[in-house]
């Protein structure tokens, strides 16, 4: 699959109809397919993933596993260091019940991954 000059690239699993097509969206487009999206995830009863980057984050793959969502990502530095971006590196991400009620994202760093490993 291929993405816009200097956007981001699909993650693995985008049909490539859907990662063609949505680079040519304008940003109420692409907002308005979001809320469908999540929209048709609650028809099929699935939930809103926890799994957002951060700043200066890129997710590589999310793959759903019984109980967490392993992760692959990559960061760069807000400064723009010389060896930008860092990783990839592999995260365990779980949504955790609180005891006082509610629910917090829980990353857990297991380490970097090779290009062997993906």
């Amino acid at each position: 699959m291929s993405s816009p000059e200097n956007g981001p690239t699909p993650p693995e699993g985008v049909p490539d109809k859907v990662a063609t097509e949505l680079p040519q969206l304008t940003p109420d487009e692409l907002r308005n397919t979001i809320i469908y999206a999540q929209e048709l995830l609650r028809f099929h009863d699935e939930t809103d993933s926890p799994v957002e980057p951060g700043p200066n984050e890129e997710i590589l793959r999310a793959t759903k596993r019984d109980g967490y969502t392993e992760v692959v990502k990559r960061t760069t530095c807000a400064e723009e260091c010389a060896d930008c971006p860092h990783g990839p590196y592999l995260y365990h991400v779980k949504e955790e019940t609180r005891p006082e009620g509610g629910t917090k994202v829980r990353w857990m760093f297991l380490g970097e991954v090779y290009p062997d490993e993906e």
